[in-house]
């Protein structure tokens, strides 16, 4: 059941005139403004621009609430886009959002649900809602205990192979800034999301951010807040559980085996895009599986304030009340797209390896956006018959490979290969480097000697491309910092388009982003959320 505030629109146009709202018109109307960004940053400062601009007395005017908020700055004059929501004579609502009351299901049919990351999670939470019984598998760990291996592994420099930035609650998202924007918004509800998100205690920032996030220190609160909601409904989370089988009967999926325990149900399997296990174990059962193509580079790093100075026009950058500039870059070089992945401004790089032999580096920001560092996924496209061979895990593999390789170029350790990125695409060896978010260290190595030719050759060129878009981008101030190569599975799990369920296999629902249906938080929860739909439809029909 949803819980929702009472509004009323005003289905004319909106007069901007003294008489429209003189004597005691009680309404409710949603405008659009462009306001200077100081105008945005404050409500009271909104609120009398709203007035005066309108010509509402500030006395009719009660309340003034920002529904969807994004900055333009193509321009030197930096200005905020606002769709905002006018309350004349009428005091605003306390529910900004519809909160679900999730029932009781102690007593209800068991759902296996394999991953706690973000599929699994919205899975489980959109389980309880149609009334069945979630029963999480996690082979990581809960998300304190999680943050202490984290914490780690610049210290010892290792890896715990069931508890790193990938495997864990909350998944290769808790740790990873926790973005919410997505293009995927015909497969699903993406609005409810958001607000799940914000029962839980993320902040409701992000139901009107035009690029929303909740931060890598925030996220996983909600997360843990989350998985209340399943225990207390009657379900299950396990930790260091890890999904070693599936049982079958015939052509059909009743449970799984995780360690010497059986569970019993249909398999919601949303094991993430690194668990590459679960893939080698998926083709020997003989599940239907094909390569997926991926994209590979480095994570560039730059000064902040320098995308501030670039991104805002000014020697100033952000100032006081913008926030730490956010940048996106795409070209064709060669017929592969090279673009900028997962933007983290104001943030950190982390070490993102699942395992021993691997360097992989990955990006997240606090919720403050606050440190003097601002980096992205810089990378390539590269699909499957780019990779010789007709292995079906080749493009795994590839992945592999160039890990391993990383990792050697880092005297075998999580420091990680860098180079300046003028240097980069001069050819030349950096002698020093920048000073670095990247806790464990970096040691400088010729990435553009040792990577793959078609990577670095078109990361050559789209970086050339991108400083002639922006100038000031392409400088030896940035640091490239390898390998960024867990962009999205390698690996798509088949399955039917209508049903969700496996295309040979009854009973079984590949799920999000490892299963190849999904590129992020968002996506991944919506996908979550219709697998748990086919799900009981299904169990429902038999």
């Amino acid at each position: 059941m949803h819980h929702y505030c009472m509004v009323f629109f005003h289905k004319d146009s909106f007069f901007a005139s003294t008489l429209f709202y003189k004597d005691s018109l009680i309404m409710v109307q949603e405008i659009q403004l462009r306001v200077l960004p100081h105008l945005a940053a404050n409500t009271d400062s909104l609120r009398q621009y709203v007035s005066e601009e309108k010509g509402i007395a500030m006395s009719a005017l009660k309340g003034v609430r920002i529904l969807k908020r994004s900055i333009d700055a193509r321009q030197r004059t930096i200005f905020v886009n606002l769709k905002v929501r006018l309350y004349v004579n009428e005091l605003p609502c306390d529910d900004v959002f519809p909160c679900i009351d999730y029932p009781d299901v102690s007593a209800a049919k068991p759902v296996i649900v394999v991953g706690a990351g973000p599929g699994g999670l919205f899975a489980a939470l959109r389980l309880i809602e149609l009334g069945l019984r979630p029963v999480v598998l996690e082979r990581g760990k809960d998300v304190h205990e999680r943050k202490k291996d984290l914490a780690a592994i610049a210290r010892t420099q290792q890896v715990d192979e069931e508890s790193n930035y990938c495997f864990g609650e909350g998944g290769a998202g808790a740790y990873s800034d926790g973005k919410l924007f997505t293009r995927s918004k015909k497969r699903g509800n993406t609005d409810k999301i958001l607000q799940v998100f914000c029962q839980h205690g993320a902040s409701t920032d992000i139901l009107c951010d035009a690029h929303p996030h909740i931060g890598t220190d925030r996220l996983p609160q909600v997360i843990e807040a989350m998985r209340n909601t399943i225990l207390s409904c009657g379900g299950e989370v396990l930790f260091s559980t890890k999904m070693t089988r599936l049982l079958f009967e015939n052509d059909t999926v009743v449970g799984c085996v995780a360690g010497e325990r059986v569970f019993s149900g249909p398999v919601i399997l949303a094991t993430g895009h690194s668990a590459r296990d679960v893939y080698a174990y998926l083709n020997e059962a003989k599940v239907e599986i094909e390569p997926k193509g991926i994209a590979v580079g480095v994570r560039l790093e730059h000064p902040a304030h320098l995308i501030d100075q670039i991104q805002y026009h000014s020697k100033e950058g952000r100032g006081q009340w913008l926030p730490a500039a956010e940048y996106s870059f795409v070209t064709q070089v060669d017929g592969r797209g090279v673009y900028s992945f997962c933007m983290c401004p104001g943030g950190f790089v982390i070490p993102a390896a699942t395992g021993p032999g691997q360097v992989v580096v990955n990006g997240m920001s606090p919720a403050s956006r606050g440190t003097q560092w601002s980096n992205s996924g810089m990378v390539v496209e590269v699909r499957p018959e780019d990779i010789d061979g007709d292995d079906v895990l080749r493009v795994m593999r590839y992945q592999a490979r160039l890990e391993r390789d990383c990792w050697q170029q880092a005297n075998m350790r999580q420091t990680a290969p860098a180079q300046r990125m003028t240097d980069f695409v001069n050819g030349k060896l950096s002698y020093d480097l920048p000073r670095s978010s990247y806790a464990p260290g970096l040691v400088s190595s010729p990435l553009h000697f040792w990577m793959p030719q078609p990577v670095t050759t078109r990361l050559q060129q789209g970086f050339k491309a991108f400083g002639r878009q922006a100038h000031g981008f392409l400088t030896n101030e940035a640091v490239m910092i390898g390998v960024e190569t867990r962009t999205s599975a390698p690996i798509r799990i088949v399955r039917n388009a209508e049903t969700l369920q496996h295309v040979r296999i009854k009973g079984l629902f590949p799920c999000g982003e490892g299963a190849g249906y999904a590129g992020g938080i968002v996506s991944a929860g919506v996908d979550g959320e219709r697998c748990a739909e086919m799900c009981a439809r299904w169990i429902a029909e038999n």
